[in-house]
C-alpha cells in the first residue's frame, strides 16, 4: 500500500553544476525536494519506487544502483538510483544489464538522474529504491493501472514522483507563451497541494502534450498508486522559472 508520495520537479538544473551561474535561482525549490523526501523517509516505507518520464530508451524499469550522468550537459557529475554497497556492486551491474528493455540503454533517463541526485543530496537510506521510466504518449487508463500495480508491490510503499508541469509560461520558455498554461499549471498545483487523485486522473493528455507538461504520465501513475490510500497533501514550492511550471508536494 501507498504510505508517502513526493512530488519533484526534474530539469538538470537542479543539479548546481549543471546550473552553474544561474544555481541559487532554484534554491528553493531544491529545498522543497528535500523537504518532501524527509516525508518519505519518515513514513518508513520497505521500498521506495521512483518514477520519472522517459524517452523511448529510459522507458520501463531500472533497479537500484543503476548509473545516470549529467556528462551530456557538460558537467562531469555521475549518480546512482540508490545505495549499493561494495558487495553488490556486480549483481547490481548485471540485473541492470539484464532487465525489461535494457539493450541499448545508455543509464538513466535524465528525470530519474535528478532522483538520483537529490536521493544521494538527502543521503537516503530509509528503503530500497527501483526506478520506472514512462513514455510520455502512455495513457491515463494504462497509468493509473501501472500505479495501482506498484501500490501493490510492498506492504509500505513510497513514491517518489518526478516531472514539470507546462514549458510554456513566457515568451522564453521552452514552448513560448500560451495562455492555457497558467491555467493548466494552477489546476496541476491544486491537485497536487491537495492528493486530489480524480482531478490527477482527469488530466488531459492531448493538453499536456501541446504545453510540454513531462509530468503528466507520472502523475497519473501516482494517482492509480494513491487509489484507497486516503493520504493528505502538501504544497511546498509552486513556480514557473524560465517559463517552466515546477511544482513541489508531500503526500502522507
Amino acid at each position: 500500500m501507498l504510505v508517502a508520495a513526493a512530488v519533484c520537479p526534474c530539469p538538470p538544473l537542479l543539479v548546481p553544476e549543471v546550473a552553474a551561474g544561474a544555481a541559487p535561482e532554484l534554491d528553493a525549490a531544491r529545498a522543497a525536494c528535500s523537504d518532501a523526501i524527509g516525508v518519505l523517509a519518515a513514513a518508513r516505507p520497505d521500498l521506495l519506487v521512483v518514477i520519472g518520464p522517459a524517452e523511448q530508451s529510459g522507458r520501463g524499469p531500472h533497479p537500484q544502483g543503476a548509473r545516470g550522468s549529467f556528462r551530456g550537459f557538460g558537467v562531469d557529475v555521475d549518480v546512482r538510483l540508490g545505495l549499493v554497497s561494495p558487495e553488490t556492486e556486480t549483481e547490481t551491474e548485471t540485473e541492470a544489464e539484464s532487465a525489461p528493455g535494457a539493450e541499448g540503454r545508455s543509464g538513466l533517463p535524465s528525470s530519474l538522474a535528478v532522483a538520483g541526485w537529490l536521493l544521494e543530496r538527502a543521503q537516503w537510506s530509509a528503503a530500497p529504491v527501483e526506478g520506472l521510466g514512462v513514455g510520455e504518449p502512455l495513457e491515463a487508463e494504462r497509468c493509473i493501472h501501472v500505479g495501482a500495480g506498484i501500490g501493490d508491490r510492498a506492504d509500505r510503499v513510497a513514491l517518489l514522483v518526478m516531472g514539470d508541469a507546462s514549458a510554456c509560461r513566457t515568451l522564453k520558455a521552452p514552448g513560448y507563451l500560451d495562455e492555457r498554461a497558467a491555467g493548466f499549471d494552477a489546476e496541476v498545483g491544486r491537485a497536487l497541494g491537495e492528493a486530489d487523485i480524480e482531478a490527477l486522473k482527469a488530466l488531459d493528455a492531448g493538453l499536456a502534450y501541446e504545453l510540454k507538461a513531462a509530468g503528466r504520465a507520472p502523475w497519473q501513475v501516482l494517482a492509480g498508486a494513491a487509489e484507497g490510500a486516503a493520504l493528505r497533501g502538501e504544497l511546498l514550492y509552486e513556480n514557473a522559472p524560465y517559463g517552466v511550471g515546477y511544482v513541489v508536494a508531500a503526500w502522507s
